[in-house]
């Protein structure tokens, strides 16, 4: 893989990551909502307007142009499970920025995940 095309996936990682963010941060301004009849036009016009959650869904937006770009370049059975690189950070992310809990077994997992991918990315 070269450079242009890690760049590619470390990008659309990035940005899937950051969009998960953001719509946790717009959630948690919103708050718990129930979906029923009588609170869709509300919740739909708080979500909406919602800037975390705008913006969320822009990061989306170019991750899926950033993504094509790496399928273009990169086999898909190599790319995809780039993806599950978004988890470990936003593990980090949700723990440094919105205060969630770490702990020994996500860890582990995260490491678990860093070492998937390092074998995947060498095949």
């Amino acid at each position: 893989m070269n450079l242009v095309s890690f760049g590619l996936i470390f990008t659309g990682v990035m940005l899937n990551a950051a969009a998960q963010i953001l719509m946790k941060a717009g959630t948690n301004v919103i708050g718990h909502f129930e979906f029923s009849a009588e609170n869709i036009l509300p919740i739909g016009w708080k979500l909406a307007t919602e800037w975390h959650i705008v913006t969320a869904l822009f990061c989306y937006g170019i991750s899926v142009v950033v993504w094509i770009l790496a399928l273009s370049r990169v086999p898909v059975s190599i790319a995809f499970p780039m993806l599950s690189m978004a988890y470990v950070v936003n593990a980090i992310a949700a723990w440094y920025l919105l205060g969630e809990a770490f702990n020994p077994t996500k860890l582990v997992g995260m490491g678990v995940i860093i070492l998937g991918v390092i074998i995947i990315s060498r095949a």
